[in-house]
């Protein structure tokens, strides 16, 4: 009868020490950083458990015990709070930092750029090549991305503000394309309201049209004013723009590089050679100073430019004065 008390308490004393020991390995555990010499991505799907979130970090290759991990996040109170996202362990991060960092939803990001100058085409093309971003607009049209972003718009370009955008990684395209839209629109706002008076725009779309010509036409930023004052007293004087990237624009697929003299004739509604005014969409996805010249023009009296083959331009007030130009730089 003594033996067997004394091995009951041989017993108690031994899982007494072996909790303590694995309380101890525990406590030690999730202070000490984990193997991991370089940052690790892993993601956490919506609807997981704790437990199913610990197999994910595993499966993932985050060097962690999954018990371990379950046990730290039910003690500390956070198994329900953890977020759904990409995540990224840092090197020498600890399983407690490591618990943290997903129970406040610190995300690993990712960027893109937009490119002043880019067609909408481009930029869609690029969101689509993106590998850090959800594709949720695949096989939407242009059309119906606009109307899943709750624009008042029919067409997409130059509605969309170039720009490098931050997001989580895995998150929706469709952000992406909200914020440049909701950028662009404040933007042109805002250089709206500070405009000059009596120029010939009904209202800031046809100001973002003449922002996008400007945004293609010009080879020095520092003549994006005087290009857009050329456009602006062509208009005034009721004149043709006969700007050369609205018919390429026109042209679409058909364009290979080269204009040619029947390019120039063919009429399509953007050819502002053959049509008066402007075209009815902007071109290209104009950029900040774009916006600002063509709501603020240089003063001047210039109805024509031409390209001196150096990246600027010579700016002429009458036709006999740009002819002479041609000849000169072109010819």
């Amino acid at each position: 009868m003594a033996s067997l008390k004394k091995f009951f308490v041989f017993c108690t004393l031994l899982s007494m020490l072996l909790a303590a020991l694995g309380t101890w390995a525990f406590v030690r555990w999730m202070d000490t950083p984990l193997d991991n010499d370089k940052g690790i991505e892993f993601t956490i799907k919506p609807g997981s458990n704790v437990r199913s979130a610990a197999r994910q970090l595993v499966d993932a290759g985050v060097p962690i015990q999954p018990y371990f991990f379950e046990m730290l996040a039910r003690v500390t109170g956070r198994a329900a709070s953890l977020k759904a996202g990409s995540f990224e362990l840092a090197p020498q991060e600890t399983p407690q930092q490591l618990l943290k960092k997903i129970v406040e939803g610190k995300f690993s990001f990712s960027s893109l750029s937009v490119i002043e100058g880019w067609s909408f085409r481009q930029m869609r093309n690029a969101i689509d090549a993106h590998a850090s971003i959800r594709h949720d607009t695949t096989g939407l049209s242009d059309q119906d991305l606009l109307k899943t972003i709750g624009s008042k718009y029919q067409h997409p370009e130059g509605l969309f503000f170039p720009d490098t955008y931050l997001f989580a990684k895995n998150s929706s395209d469709i952000q992406v394309y909200l914020q440049a839209h909701q950028a662009m629109l404040n933007k042109l706002d805002e250089a709206w309201n500070k405009r000059q008076q009596n120029l010939p725009y009904k209202d800031p779309y046809q100001a973002l049209i003449m922002a996008s010509i400007v945004e293609k036409e010009t080879g020095q930023a520092s003549e994006r004013g005087m290009i857009a004052s050329v456009f602006v007293n062509r208009l005034r004087a009721g004149m043709l723009l006969q700007t050369d990237p609205t018919v390429i624009y026109g042209m679409g697929d058909k364009f290979q590089g080269n204009i040619r003299k029947r390019d120039l004739t063919t009429d399509t509604p953007y050819n502002t050679y053959t049509r008066a005014g402007l075209p009815p969409t902007p071109i290209s996805l104009p950029g900040r100073d774009a916006i600002k010249a063509a709501l603020n023009p240089e003063p001047s009296n210039a109805y024509y430019f031409v390209a001196r083959g150096n990246g600027t331009s010579q700016f002429s007030e009458n036709l006999n004065d740009h002819n002479n130009a041609v000849n000169k730089y072109q010819r």
